[in-house]
């Protein structure tokens, strides 16, 4: 850049587009040539502008510019590995060096970036110094217990502004366990980004860790084997560390003490073992953890324990779930399985699974009459409930582990157990809802909300309202009413004016409302519950429930009120929160009691979904279908050499009392083998009884009716009883074989993770060719979410298998590895007990050199700084840098880490919208020219301004872009302002002056002066003749008036008759008429004077004035 800016294009190649001017200006010359040359040349001009400044936009033309502004970013180490003293004084170090080396007349920025298993900003890049606090604020969510530089890296290059050079300067011990910031650090090299560091040196200390569990993860039970643990000592002096190893074991159901030794550690590793036996098939954690005597002698506690999984393998071994309110249901079916060599552990809804650990042990899982939130009959409140989480491990373990699921029947299962629309629902071959018109398995559910005092009380009122329309099927009714305070009406929030509305078409359109939803506060029970009555009662449902949350304070309803309610077969549950006075003593409750319903006491929120859950079911009581005669069971044609059904005659099973109405899925996967008949004609559509379908790697099973409490009471004591739910059991669980011998071992080894399986034949030949394939869950200690792996083996060797894939973090890893039909399942674990960040003991120099190295693109490479200065405990006052340490830090501190050795960058702004306002104003200027008969040069001046006034805003741009419109600063001085001013105006007098002197203006000045000038003179004129033809008329009046006067007498001697001349003119003046009266001539001169004369002069005075004011 010659002038320290260039015009540059993102898309160059729309620049051809510009080969259309000359073609464009060939065509338009003729229809122009009649505007003379100068127009027509200045007319293709404009023309050709316009073209060209539409094709630079379209190429989005930047405006680039060189920089020497520099922006650094300091990269804080914060894990663990290095001391607490040592993670202020960083802070403290990039303040310090930014205060020093920092450039202000260049407008230098500095930000700080700090960084473990993840990296956050703590501060943006600025042009100021970093605020020196003493202490880091951003470390909330920081992972500490690791270190991934990458991560750092990445968020630093993403931080930087675009218009100046940048470099980082990393402030770390080097130990990374995640990430590869080789890799990234070389990208940034390349586009340019420089790499300082400043080694963190870790000064070695007695530090005992517990590297590992060794023992077998396969036994058989009655095995004996060894398990042993690796101790490491690592005593800088040769010192010996004495403390105890305890060794416990664990299961999903209990935890046991296998051993405790007191033990004394010399330096180096130490092995110790411990042989055990077991005697119970399950999948076991086996944790050793040492207690040192003397707490100086182990700095860090986070690498005092180690775990390995083993698995005791059995027959089969299955998991059975009851409800915790009604136990004891399944204690035949338990029975029979395990008089059949199939193993059963049995657990309640309050003791579930927490991580997928313990359900790795299970070939199946059996939901028995299981509903997802269940409470006693009896409780006020006390609520068992499925977690989210517990729902996805379950679904998880079947579709990655290969583990299967068997959901019997009952009237708490199914959708009848409040299991629709949940990832279980996906997983089995069956829907839960009903979408059929002509099944009358409808119910209908309305919500009463009130605005109560519990914390945020509405909000939670919203999340119940949602959670209460996911429960409810497509075919279900649902209706919500709130109380509208400024109306002081009950009011529904849908389908007005019964309210109540199916649920099929609108489910997101209602979850839209209720989030929108602000109850307001109810003055009484009675309107809003006559409202809801009479929406419910026009609703064609099969049930029908009322729930209402509130707080208890508005007026009771009446009891005839609630006997219409009675009458109606509609029961009312409410939930009272936020209550005033003693638990009970609410009118909610005798609300509930009278009308058949359940009455809760809530005063954690969190438990208000459970119990929205839980009376959702109430609604779904329809999809239960029941006989008192019994039902039959009616074979599916094609299917009686299911391995289920295999060797019995479905048709001739016993009756059966009932079974939770499903949808069959519309998927040839689904393997239907029996259905009912009732409904009759349906088709297997709603009537399923028995559907089986593979789903991942295992099998989902769904039994709509009971295994004999109440529905299948008379398949008890059968032959078919044992064979059926036998066969059904096994075909949900792995197939297994006893004639192969397979081995599994696994290993976490620098952050790669390596499972190897090796083959056996029942001879002990070795097996090759298999297409092994695998799945692991990694649980994290951090996180409840769990994170699945693929694994793909690869043949290493005859019968040898290996799989590999890198671990990051902590957690437990499971494995199932599935060798093939015919072959059992396989199991393997690795459990990562802590990071690396609490094992490496000496600072990674060679890596932070490395990083230094890298050269960018242009300019000289990083530098390694000096290390990080030892804190000293008389640096610091109540934990912050005091003037000795600021003064020890900064001496120390040599190196400029802003100094100018990386190229100068490129600041990039886009103009193409300018280039738009010049394109349009160009545009005018064509139109103009072509229609404004006008000299070239005038027409060139007057939009030499606007082009002018454009050209100096666009000069400012770059400034007020860089400035980043901050009030506080100035865009500009006031030399700088007064010279654009002074240049306006000398521009505005220059360009006027020719202006006004060309021939264009004074053609139009002279134009417009005669037109005024014409018009003045007419009027005078015109006066001047109106007044000259009044007094010709005035003279000829009074000449007129003359004449009629006028008398002359007769001669004397003429006269007859003798009679005389007095009498003659008497008679003559009778004769004569009579004469007008005798003007005054004085008085008409005056008048002739006053409106003539005066007036004639009057008029000369003012043309004279205009003529004079005119020359003027």
């Amino acid at each position: 850049m010659p002038f320290g800016f260039e015009i540059g294009f993102d898309r160059p190649w729309f620049l051809l587009l510009l080969i259309i001017i000359p073609v464009m200006c060939a065509f338009s010359y003729n229809s122009l040539a009649g505007l003379g040359r100068g127009r027509c040349i200045l007319a293709l001009a404009f023309r050709s502008l316009v073209v060209s400044l539409v094709v630079f936009a379209i190429a989005d033309a930047k405006w680039q510019r060189s920089t020497d502004r520099l922006t650094v970013l300091y990269l804080l180490d914060q894990s663990e590995s290095i001391s607490v003293a040592k993670r202020k004084l960083m802070l403290d170090f990039a303040y310090e060096s930014v205060k020093q080396h920092r450039r202000d007349q260049k407008k230098d920025k500095a930000g700080v970036i700090i960084f473990g298993g993840n990296a956050k900003i703590e501060s943006a890049p600025h042009d100021g110094e970093i605020p020196s606090i003493g202490k880091i604020e951003s470390n909330i969510g920081l992972e500490t217990g690791a270190t991934n530089l990458a991560s750092a890296l990445k968020l630093a290059k993403a931080s930087f502004p675009e218009d100046t050079a940048r470099r980082v300067v990393i402030i770390s011990d080097g130990n990374q366990n995640n990430g590869d910031a080789i890799e990234v650090a070389q990208k940034m090299a390349d586009d340019g980004i420089g790499i300082d560091v400043v080694p963190v040196e870790l000064i070695p200390g007695a530090e005992v860790s517990v590297e590992k569990v060794v023992i077998p993860m396969d036994v058989r039970r009655g095995q004996k084997f060894d398990t042993r643990v690796v101790i490491n000592n690592e005593a800088p002096n040769g010192e010996t560390v004495s403390g105890k190893l305890r060794l416990t074991r664990k299961t999903a159901q209990n935890e046991e003490l296998v051993d405790e030794q007191e033990i004394t550690l010399e330096p180096g590793k130490t092995i110790v073992g411990f042989t055990s036996q077991l005697d119970r098939s399950a999948v076991y954690t086996t944790e050793a953890v040492f207690i040192p005597n003397q707490g100086q002698n182990d700095a860090i506690s986070q690498n005092n324990s180690a775990s390995a999984f083993t698995q005791v393998r059995g027959k089969g071994k299955v998991l059975l779930i009851e409800d915790e309110f009604h136990q004891g249901e399944f204690l035949h079916l338990v029975e029979r399985l395990q008089l059949n060599a199939i193993e059963v552990d049995v657990i309640t809804s309050s003791n579930l699974f927490t991580t997928p650990a313990e359900l790795l042990q299970y070939d199946s899982v059996i939901l028995a009459n299981l509903p997802r939130a269940s409470s006693d009959d009896n409780s006020n409140g006390e609520i068992q409930s499925f977690s989210d989480a517990q729902i996805q491990m379950l679904v998880d373990n079947c579709e990655h582990m290969g583990c299967g699921i068997v959901m019997l029947g009952g009237d708490r299962s199914f959708g009848a157990g409040g299991w629709s629309n949940t990832p279980l629902e996906e997983a089995m071959p069956v829907d839960f809802q009903i979408k059929n018109d002509k099944v009358s398995a409808v119910g209908a559910l309305a919500l009463m909300m009130h605005a109560s005092e519990m914390a945020n009380g509405n909000y939670w009122q919203v999340k119940i309202g949602e959670e209460a329309v996911k429960v409810l099927g497509p075919m279900d009714y649902c209706g919500v009413i709130d109380w509208r305070d400024f109306g002081g009406t009950p009011r529904w929030l849908w389908k007005m004016p019964m309210g109540v509305d199916r649920i099929f078409g609108n489910r997101n359109k209602m979850l839209a409302l209720i989030n929108r939803m602000n109850p307001g506060d109810m003055p009484d029970f009675n309107a809003p519950m006559k409202v809801m009555l009479n929406g419910l009662i026009k609703v064609n449902a099969s049930m029908k429930h009322v729930i209402i949350i509130s707080d208890g304070d508005p007026t009771p309803p009446t009891a005839a009120l609630l006997n219409q309610f009675i009458a109606a077969k509609i029961k009312i549950t409410t939930v009272a929160v936020g209550t005033h006075g003693p638990a009970g003593s609410s009118p909610l409750q005798k609300i509930a009691n009278q009308t058949g319903g359940k009455y809760y006491v809530v005063k954690n929120p969190k438990a208000l979904p459970k119990i929205y859950q839980r009376e959702a079911r109430r609604v779904a009581k329809p999809v239960i279908k029941e006989s008192q005669s019994g039902m039959r069971v009616v074979g599916v044609s094609g299917t009686s050499n299911h391995e289920i059904i295999r060797g019995i005659d479905v048709n001739q099973l016993p009756p059966f009392l009932g079974y939770v109405m499903t949808t069959r899925k519309q998927s040839n996967l689904v393997e239907q083998l029996a259905i009912s008949n009732d409904p009759a004609n349906d088709g297997g559509e709603n009537s399923t009884l028995l559907a089986s379908w593979r789903y991942g790697n295992g099998r989902t099973i769904a039994f709509t009716s009971d295994a004999g409490k109440k529905w299948t009471t008379q398949w008890f004591n059968t032959e078919v009883y044992d064979k059926f739910f036998v066969q059904m059991i096994r075909h949900s669980m792995r197939p297994i074989t006893e004639d192969a011998n397979f081995s599994v071992s696994s290993e976490l080894k620098d952050g790669v993770a390596r499972i190897v399986v090796t083959a056996l034949d029942e001879n002990e030949e070795l097996i090759n060719f298999l297409n092994l394939t695998g799945t692991g869950i990694k649980n994290s200690e951090i996180s409840s979410e769990t994170e699945t792996v693929n694994l793909e083996f690869n043949q290493v060797g005859p019968g040898r298998y290996v799989a590999e894939h890198p671990v990051e973090g902590t957690g437990n890893l499971l494995y199932t590895i599935f060798p093939g039909d015919g072959y059992e399942r396989l199991n393997a674990g690795i459990n990562v007990p802590y990071s690396t960040e609490f094992s490496d003991r000496q600072t990674n120099l060679p890596l932070l050199e490395t990083l230094s190295q890298m050269k960018p693109r242009v300019g000289k490479p990083g530098v390694t700084l000096d290390k990080l200065l030892e804190p000293q405990s008389e640096w610091f006052n109540s934990g912050e840098l005091n003037k000795q340490g600021r003064s020890a830090l900064s001496e120390s501190i040599t190196t400029n880490t802003f100094r100018p050795t990386l190229s100068a960058a490129i600041g990039i702004q886009d103009i193409w919208p300018w280039l738009l306002v010049i394109c349009g104003t160009a545009f005018f200027s064509d139109v103009f020219v072509r229609r404004v008969s006008a000299s070239p040069w005038a027409i060139i001046s007057c939009f030499a301004v606007v082009f002018s006034v454009i050209g100096l805003v666009a000069l400012a741009i770059p400034t007020i872009i860089e400035r980043g419109f901050q009030v506080e600063m100035p865009i500009v001085d006031w030399w700088t302002i007064a010279g654009v001013i002074a240049l306006l105006t000398v521009y505005a007098a220059f360009y006027l002056s020719f202006f006004v002197t060309s021939d264009w203006f004074t053609e139009r000045f002279t134009s417009v002066k005669q037109k005024l000038f014409r018009r003045t003179t007419e009027t005078a004129a015109v006066s001047i003749d109106r007044l000259k033809s009044r007094k010709a008329e005035i003279e000829k009046g009074i000449e007129s008036r003359r004449a009629t006067t006028k008398f002359i007498p007769e001669d004397e001697t003429k006269l007859s008759g003798g009679k005389k001349l007095e009498e003659i003119i008497a008679s003559e003046i009778e004769k004569t008429p009579a004469m007008p009266p005798k003007i005054q001539r004085d008085k008409l001169d005056a008048d002739e004077s006053n409106s003539y004369t005066s007036r004639l002069l009057d008029a000369k005075r003012k043309v004279k004035h205009q003529q004079r004011k005119t020359d003027e």
